[in-house]
């Protein structure tokens, strides 16, 4: 829900203010892979929505959206296109992507179980490749 604050200007709610941190960070780590193709920013826009649906029932949660985006997209890419975003990390063996830590906690990470190292946080993985 958009608001118009006294000043005139709109604010966001909250929860908008969480969706749109989300969104945004997950579109910066798709533009890093090189994989912001319309139909995956689909998958994105998608996943905003079930996401406010969620934070609406559950308004303490918005601080774990981002990551449950992240994770969403990543879910609906397997299924597609296969495992995103691949691991930076380990150059030798099997490409393996990178997991979504905490699974559902606030500050979301790109996180390589083979190596058990950070990656980046989300929305920074061009920073980390």
């Amino acid at each position: 829900m958009v608001k118009v604050a006294h000043n005139g200007h709109m604010s966001l709610s909250p929860l908008e203010q969480a969706l749109h941190a989300a969104r945004a960070l997950v579109l910066a780590d798709l533009v890093a892979g090189e994989v912001a193709e319309a139909d995956v920013v689909s998958m994105v826009e998608e996943s905003v929505v079930q996401r406010r649906w969620w934070v609406e029932q559950w308004p303490d949660g918005a601080a774990y959206v981002a990551g449950l985006v992240a994770q969403d997209v990543q879910d609906a890419l397997l299924e597609c296109y296969g495992r995103w975003p691949l691991c930076p990390v380990c150059g030798a063996g099997d490409p393996h992507a990178l997991d979504v830590e905490p699974e559902l906690g606030p500050d979301p990470q790109w996180v390589c179980h083979k190596a058990g190292v950070r990656v980046a946080a989300l929305g920074s993985l061009g920073s980390a490749t």
